[in-house]
């Protein structure tokens, strides 16, 4: 006699891609996808909003006392804490210095929050404090205060950072999402994918024929390059969490453009792109730590490439894309068989913790 059928129990099942509604936090919330955007939209700005923070920049530019001011905060909870090209430290102080670039500031300070757990080995800490150090100085920041906590064994991942930084703004600078606008060109600074790539390779011990290093940077050099040319840059952003993709969405819908890619002139090293064909993953949508896309005027566009490419940082430029009148807020990319497709916000994250 058969065995009666009986209904499958649902409740210890997983998905690759939690479900939008769900009830609880989950890793998505903190992948810079979609599911980030709507706890930032439906919780935070709710209970914060306010004009400056309406911008939803990579820092928020307010008037202090008649000066420009960018102001950026970033916490870092990346695994492993060391990594090829860089540390949780050099993170620590590269994101909130970008982050500010991405304004057109200069970081001047930051503060830094360490977040220990209990039995963490002093001298894993006191590497991440010298690789942060190092990180300021070749940067150009001082890290003017700060604040150390402890949580019980069990409670942390180790050690957690928080930055924050100040930095001033050149009075006629207006860099900033909403300010992209049908035929500005689209550059990205150099090679992508190759952050989110490194994390992968150490985390998983995965071998991709050769080493992959992370591309973990200060920007700040290569704005001031940029803005040497011309102060009237429209958009800028480093594409970390969700990578270019997400990035380039969300300037998208902020301008209310469309955005159109050239899938032949994305610079894709080819170890990234062989890394992600055996795990399955797109590049546009993995992270990076030490790259820019530029959204500039078509008559700007050759002085600023140029500028990029004299720069060590922006040797490999690129011009990726255009923006257009037609299908405003989404991002489509041109193959090179000639078909078009839609390049959407992630839900969530290929990589979680990659930052």
């Amino acid at each position: 006699m058969a065995e009666p059928i009986t209904a499958p129990d649902f409740s210890n099942w997983t998905c690759p891609m939690p479900l939008r509604d769900h009830p609880n936090v989950v890793m998505g919330h903190g992948g810079g996808g979609q599911m980030s955007g709507e706890l930032i939209e439906h919780l935070f700005v709710p209970a914060f909003g306010n004009p400056v923070l309406a911008g939803l920049a990579d820092s928020a530019v307010v008037d202090v006392g008649g000066a420009k001011l960018a102001f950026s905060t970033d916490s870092f909870v990346v695994q492993p804490l060391f990594f090829p090209g860089g540390s949780i430290g050099h993170l620590a102080v590269n994101g909130t210095v970008n982050d500010l670039a991405m304004s057109g500031a200069q970081a001047s300070y930051l503060s830094c929050g360490f977040i220990l757990e209990e039995g963490v080995e002093l001298s894993v800490v006191g590497r991440i404090a010298t690789d942060l150090g190092d990180a300021a100085r070749r940067a150009g920041v001082q890290v003017a205060t700060g604040d150390t906590k402890v949580v019980d064994a069990g409670h942390g991942d180790g050690v957690y950072l928080n930055t924050a930084g100040l930095g001033l703004v050149a009075d006629d600078v207006d860099i900033r999402p909403q300010r992209a606008r049908p035929g500005d060109v689209v550059i990205v600074s150099g090679e992508i994918g190759v952050h989110g790539i490194a994390i992968m390779s150490v985390r998983e011990g995965i071998s991709f024929g050769t080493e992959v290093v992370s591309d973990c940077a200060p920007l700040n050099g290569l704005v001031a390059a940029m803005l040497d040319v011309t102060h009237d840059l429209h958009v800028l952003r480093d594409p970390t969490r969700g990578g270019v993709a997400t990035s380039l969405n969300e300037i998208a819908q902020a301008s209310t453009v469309g955005i159109e890619l050239s899938e032949r002139n994305l610079p894709i090293p080819e170890t990234v792109a062989n890394a992600c064909a055996f795990l399955g993953l797109d590049p546009l949508y993995v992270a990076n730590e030490g790259k820019l896309l530029a959204f500039v005027a078509p008559g700007d566009a050759d002085a600023v490439l140029a500028a990029l490419r004299a720069h060590p940082l922006g040797a490999d430029a690129a011009v990726i894309g255009e923006c257009v009148e037609e299908h405003a807020g989404l991002v489509v990319t041109r193959t090179a068989f000639g078909a078009t497709r839609v390049v959407d916000t992630p839900i969530g994250e290929q990589l979680p913790r990659i930052c």
